[in-house]
């Protein structure tokens, strides 16, 4: 295993993918993502990016026991997973390099929580099988 990982998240979603290597390309080239371990026999890797965590597994036809439902595009209807970067320009250079769209152009958000309200600069991005990406820098937090 690798030393990437000092503390393993409580929740690590596992998304079923068509393509390892082309999800492994976005994952990984594009968003920043390193693998932490993997066992490409089973299609299978961990992924890390300073604490965000997230695990790949190539679908296998012949045991899909754990579908609830029919395996069509794009995936992950109704989540979008939140991922805190450093900087969000060097991702999206990375991705209209590649020619991936946007799904949410940049934008500055505000959210209150309590008396206050955290701010995060981010935008959103489909991956190749159609999971949507949150990608956010933290700008801060300030009084509402």
């Amino acid at each position: 295993m690798s030393d990437q990982i000092n503390n393993w998240a409580r929740l690590v979603p596992e998304l079923s993918v068509k393509d390892i290597k082309a999800s492994l390309f976005f994952w990984c080239d594009l968003i920043g993502f390193s693998v932490a371990y993997d066992r490409p026999e089973e299609g299978f890797a961990y992924l890390d990016l300073n604490g965000a965590q997230i695990m790949l597994e190539q679908r296998n036809e012949a045991d899909n026991s754990w579908e609830t439902g029919p395996f069509e595009p794009p995936l992950g209807r109704g989540i979008n997973f939140q991922i805190e970067v450093p900087d969000i320009e060097p991702i999206i250079d990375r991705l209209t390099g590649a020619g991936f769209g946007l799904f949410v152009d940049v934008e500055e958000k505000w959210y209150r929580a309590g008396a206050l309200e955290f701010g995060q600069k981010q935008f959103l991005v489909m991956d190749p099988d159609g999971y949507l990406l949150r990608l956010i820098k933290d700008l801060g937090e300030r009084t509402a």
